[in-house]
């Protein structure tokens, strides 16, 4: 069974830093995309960075110049760093990633549980 587990979250003052991490568990799959989301209260999910397996990255207009989204194929894991937070950046942070099974070639989206980053002012 594959799962995407979260880590790294928590309360931090305006303009502090966060590194969250996503680890990817399972057998034989491979992972292709990767992001991370995420939800305010009373909010829609929205994007926050995006890469591929290629290292290719999108950042949410809100987010550039301030988080930067890598990962490290060997270990399964990508990270988000997060610098310079902003209140508006409270939120809960969900990891997604499609993952491809080797022995069918078959794609599923996968989410993990969520992290919560809470930034005050």
């Amino acid at each position: 069974q594959v799962q995407l587990v979260e880590s790294g979250g928590g309360l931090v003052q305006t303009g502090g830093s966060l590194r969250l991490s996503c680890a990817a568990s399972g057998r034989r799959f491979a992972i292709n995309a990767m992001g991370w989301y995420r939800q305010a209260p009373g909010k829609e999910r929205e994007l926050v960075a995006t890469i591929t397996s290629g290292g290719s990255t999108n950042y949410a207009d809100s987010v550039k110049g301030r988080f930067t989204i890598s990962r490290d194929n060997a270990k399964n894991t990508m990270y988000l760093q997060m610098n310079s937070l902003k209140p508006e950046d409270t939120a809960v942070y969900y990891c997604n990633g499609v993952l491809v099974q080797t022995a069918t070639n078959w794609a599923y989206n996968y989410w993990g549980q969520g992290t919560q980053v809470t930034v005050s002012s």
